[in-house]
């Protein structure tokens, strides 16, 4: 639906690779941070039925994903980190408006710009990985980013009109560039 302004090297998956087990750790707390804000969304939306059913849906696939991870991890002999936050979103976050209505549009585009990192950066560790059920794994989590970054602009567009979801999302997917750009690669989502 739309393209990412800045495109992450092959080689930030290759420093994954070289610490995978950190990289898990914290692609459950990021899993485990979607479900949270798609319970955030449909809580503080009751008045929007579309979007209410579309979270809760989401809540329920992110934790799936979050209890896929956790599996992985425990096979390998590895469990969660203490949660910490998330620089990239924190930066991200900080250019979400004010007022209902920018407010409920920001955290809608935002939210599709993170999925569609989520979904280039798992793409990048399944063509890293070699064959075997890890990467049939993440091939599967890329495709569902996919749907998820989409579904986020479906509903912005639910809400507000054409010109403005698309304009928007120009300046965010700007913002997101500039913020994504400063961080080094390391053995995590963003």
């Amino acid at each position: 639906m739309f393209e990412l302004r800045y495109h992450t090297p092959k080689t930030w998956a290759q420093v994954v690779l070289s610490d995978f087990d950190r990289f898990l750790q914290d692609h459950a707390a990021a899993e485990k941070k979607a479900s949270a804000m798609a319970v955030s969304m449909f809580s503080h939306y009751p008045d929007k039925p579309l979007l209410v059913e579309a979270m809760i849906n989401l809540a329920l696939e992110e934790m799936n994903h979050f209890r896929q991870v956790i599996k992985i991890m425990h096979e390998r002999g590895i469990y969660q980190a203490p949660d910490h936050k998330d620089s990239y979103i924190n930066n991200l976050r900080q250019s979400i408006r004010r007022g209902q209505e920018e407010y409920l549009m920001d955290r809608l585009l935002t939210a599709a710009i993170i999925e569609a990192r989520g979904c280039e950066r798992f793409g990048l560790v399944a063509d890293a990985l070699p064959s075997g059920p890890l990467k049939i794994f993440y091939e599967l989590i890329t495709s569902s980013e996919a749907r998820h970054h989409e579904l986020f602009v479906e509903l912005a567009l639910e809400y507000f009109s054409h010109r403005e979801v698309e304009k928007r999302l120009s300046q965010l997917l700007d913002e997101e560039a500039r913020i994504i750009i400063t961080f080094p690669h390391r053995a995590a989502l963003h």
